[in-house]
């Protein structure tokens, strides 16, 4: 079989162009440091790259939404903290007011600085973070989640946001907090029933907040305490309003002040100097009361002027400072909560950096080109087309008449 000059010569050009394209690869992959930078370099390590990226956009992504949430808990938490010491000033001057020696101007100055801390309250609990949103609107719906409606036919402070609190995940964390469950959900009294005195008292009668005895007796049923007095003896007798029976045991007992009296699984300590005539109401609780008609109610038994102001004042601020008590409680659970939650977002920030790197580092693995060997095979490569150049150069000179002369 013959070859002639020209197909070798063909060949011989064919060979130049490939080393000529592989030199100019490798020249663009020293230049990039990229060795696969189409699938078909290698398509195994394209996909597996293609993942990485893929994983470590999602992780980028996750990062970002973590970051927003931990801004906006941390703006929370600043808030509660604020809130916290504005109810423990409400405490302080609730203590303060429970002076007997207080005089009406002096009550009514305390009356305007719980106004102003109850004003203060209400900005806080309606706060915003730096996007905007609310911070204590729980799972949204109301731009401004706490509207005060006090006021002659006003209903207090009402909860316009919805109730709530959006779960954390593996990768995001809440960024409101539910400011129902924080502010609106106080209990009255001391949680099971609570103690009043009517406005027609003309005694000064007043009672502790009482307490629980025995769960399993609790009636649920309204109960009256009643003076009389009989044959020049202060007497009292709890009646159960809800079915109009006395009380076995504390029908027209004799009054003894500071003395413990027990009944259905509840107790309490009367205190004062009754009148007859005078009674002390129990009944049971049935709702919630919120921090903020907690500190009105008190700004409202302040200003009271009817008979018997003393003991009215003297009940109200004690019922007043174990509510506030139970909200500051409610605020500090929550400050604590949304700490965890801080704490969690720094751990959670920690595992996608770490998830970052680890991917960063395989898709460098698996498309970034080895500079060392690059350079070399780049050298060797220039080397070989630079005398490949040069031999076809010689061969092409040679001739049957170079070869006779």
């Amino acid at each position: 079989m013959r070859i002639s000059t020209a197909n070798s010569y063909d060949n011989t050009i064919a060979l130049l162009t490939k080393r000529q394209a592989e030199l100019a690869a490798q020249q663009e992959r020293v230049t990039t440091g990229k060795r696969v930078m189409k699938a078909s370099d290698d398509p195994v390590a394209a996909t597996l790259a293609e993942t990485a990226a893929n994983r470590l956009a999602r992780t980028t992504a996750d990062l970002r939404a973590l970051e927003a949430s931990r801004t906006s808990l941390q703006q929370a938490e600043s808030g509660l903290a604020e809130s916290g010491d504005l109810i423990q000033k409400v405490r302080d001057l609730l203590v303060t007011a429970g002076n007997a020696t207080f005089t009406d101007a002096e009550r009514e100055d305390v009356a305007k600085q719980l106004e102003g801390l109850r004003e203060q309250l209400i900005a806080v609990a309606n706060r915003k973070d730096n996007a905007g949103r609310t911070l204590y609107g729980g799972l949204g719906g109301a731009s401004v989640p706490f509207v005060d409606l006090y006021g002659p036919s006003g209903n207090g402070v009402q909860f316009e946001g919805q109730r709530g609190q959006a779960a954390a995940g593996n990768s995001a964390l809440p960024q409101a907090l539910d400011g129902d469950a924080i502010w609106m959900r106080v209990p009255q009294g001391n949680g099971s029933f609570t103690l009043t005195l009517p406005n027609t008292n003309t005694g000064n009668v007043h009672t502790t907040m009482g307490e629980v005895t025995d769960v399993a007796l609790l009636t649920g049923d309204d109960y009256d305490i009643t003076f009389a007095e009989v044959a020049g003896v202060m007497q009292y007798t709890v009646t159960n309003v809800s079915t109009g029976t006395p009380v076995a045991g504390h029908v027209g007992q004799p009054f003894v002040a500071n003395r413990t009296i027990e009944f259905d699984g509840m107790s309490l300590e009367m205190r004062g100097v009754p009148a007859a005539g005078d009674s002390v109401e129990l009944r049971p609780v049935t709702a919630p009361t919120d921090i903020f008609s907690v500190v009105q109610s008190a700004v409202d038994a302040l200003r009271y002027n009817g008979p018997n102001e003393s003991a009215h004042h003297t009940q109200a601020m004690a019922r007043a400072i174990t509510e506030v008590d139970a909200g500051h409680d409610r605020v500090l659970a929550a400050r604590g909560r949304a700490g965890e939650w801080l704490n969690r977002a720094d751990s959670l920030n920690s595992q996608m950096e770490n998830r970052s790197v680890d991917l960063k580092t395989e898709q460098s693995r698996l498309e970034d080109l080895d500079m060392i060997k690059g350079l070399s095979d780049l050298e060797m490569q220039r080397v070989g087309f630079e005398a490949a150049i040069q031999s076809y150069a010689q061969v092409q000179r040679l001739s049957l008449f170079n070869a006779i002369s």
